[in-house]
C-alpha cells in the first residue's frame, strides 16, 4: 500500500508532554476500552460487509470505511502510547514551592490571577488551567511564596508576586 507524501504540518513536531493528573490517565484508558470495544469492531465489520459489495476502484463507501477505520487505528496506538509514557501528577505535595499540580495565586499590580499548573495535554486558559511549559508555568515553577517573578512575554515584561500556593 502507498502512503501519501505529505509535508509536515504546523503541529506534526510537537512532542507529547507525559505528565498528567489521575482523572486525565483515567479519561484516556476509558476512551481506549470505547475504541477498541466498541468502534474498532464496528468499523471492521463495515468494512468488511463493504468488500463483499466488490470492485474496490469505484466504491466509495469502502473508501471512506477504510479510511474511518485506519483513523480508530491511529487513536488506539496514539492513546496506548500516551498511557505507557503517563508520569501521574501526585495531588498532595508540600506547597512550600511551586510545583506542578499546585493552584498557584498570583498578583499583578492590582490584579490577582489564579492558575493550576498541570501538564499540556490539560491546559485550558479559560479555567485558568495552564502547562508547567508556558512562560508563566515554567518561570513560576520552584519559587515561594512572595518571590517576585519576572516574564517576558510577547510586547512588554510582567512581575508577578505569588501570593498563595496550594
Amino acid at each position: 500500500m502507498r502512503t501519501l507524501d505529505r509535508k509536515p504540518g504546523k503541529f506534526t513536531q510537537t512532542t507529547f508532554d507525559p505528565m498528567m493528573t489521575q482523572e486525565k490517565f483515567d479519561e484516556l484508558k476509558n476512551k481506549l476500552e470505547r475504541l477498541k470495544k466498541i468502534s474498532q469492531p464496528k468499523a471492521a465489520s463495515e468494512v468488511s460487509r463493504l468488500a463483499e459489495l466488490g470492485d474496490f476502484s469505484e466504491n466509495t463507501e469502502y473508501q471512506m470505511a477504510k479510511w474511518k477505520l485506519r483513523g480508530i487505528n491511529n487513536s488506539i496506538l496514539t492513546i496506548d502510547n500516551q498511557l505507557q509514557q503517563a508520569i501521574i501528577i501526585p495531588s498532595n505535595q508540600q506547597s512550600d514551592t511551586v510545583r506542578i499540580g499546585h493552584r498557584v495565586t498570583l498578583q499583578d499590580g492590582d490584579k490577582k490571577k489564579t492558575y493550576q499548573i498541570l501538564g499540556s495535554s490539560e491546559t485550558s486558559p479559560q479555567k485558568g488551567i495552564i502547562s508547567h511549559n508556558s512562560p508563566i508555568g515554567s518561570a513560576i515553577l520552584g519559587h515561594r511564596v512572595g518571590d517576585v517573578v519576572e516574564i517576558k512575554l510577547a510586547n512588554k515584561d510582567v512581575k508577578y508576586k505569588i501570593m498563595k500556593i496550594e
